[in-house]
């Protein structure tokens, strides 16, 4: 079964910086995506960031641009998400999400995915 552990969630004041990770296994597709997304209270799933399994590349949603960095390690099985200067505004539980046969991050979306993480809770307190 595949499986994804996302962990590093946790409370932090406004300003600071948080490292989320995502250990995916179980799967064996050489072409997938892997990435975050977030809920908060009350709002929509929305996409973060994406680091595409087959080529390395990223990508991000225009307002995280700058102040979060998704990175992964060499096997492509475990992502991370760093976090920095962080606002009340970034409270939400964050999911990490695998999309299967593709090659790139373009649709990287919640109705694309196949398998989902348990999600992981970061409070921002001001």
């Amino acid at each position: 079964d595949v499986q994804l552990q996302a962990s590093g969630g946790g409370l932090v004041q406004a300003g600071g910086s948080l490292r989320l990770s995502c250990a995916a296994s179980g799967f064996t597709f050489e072409d997938y995506a892997i990435g975050w997304f977030r809920q908060a209270p009350g709002k929509e799933r929305e996409v973060l960031s994406c680091y595409s399994g087959s080529d390395g590349t990223t990508s991000y949603a225009n307002s995280m641009k700058g102040r979060f960095t998704i990175s992964s390690d060499h096997a492509g099985r475990t992502v991370y998400l760093q976090m920095n200067n962080l606002t009340p505004e970034d409270t939400a539980v964050y999911y990490c999400a695998v999309r299967i046969r593709t090659m790139t991050c373009i649709n990287f979306s919640s109705a694309r995915i196949n398998y989902w993480g348990q999600g992981t809770l970061v409070t921002v307190s001001s």
